[in-house]
């Protein structure tokens, strides 16, 4: 029921689902850089895939040569060959890239 209210709110109000329902934000910069924001925490770590979890579901950044460059509470940092993102949410997947 709160999320169902906080979700009129941000439509009422137009204010952006990642603020006010603390929705995952990924910004990917030329396929080299994946700033993931609004996390819940690391899952699984390689050097070809790092697994976080989110209020949406399970995120995956795969890729080649990835490291994390900084992790805070609010925001992860991957650099390398970034090849795809996904989002599992419930199951489904969803290609983000």
């Amino acid at each position: 029921m709160a999320k169902h209210l906080k979700q009129k709110v941000s439509e009422v109000l137009e204010l952006p689902g990642d603020v006010v329902l603390n929705l995952p934000k990924v910004t990917l910069i030329g396929g080299v850089k994946a700033f993931i924001e609004n996390h819940r925490g690391i899952i699984e770590y390689t050097t070809s895939h790092v697994r976080i979890y989110t209020t949406a579901g399970e995120l995956t950044v795969y890729g080649d040569k990835l490291k994390i460059r900084s992790i805070v509470p609010e925001e992860i940092c991957i650099e390398g060959e970034i090849k795809g993102i996904l989002l599992n949410k419930d199951g489904q997947e969803y290609a983000c890239f």
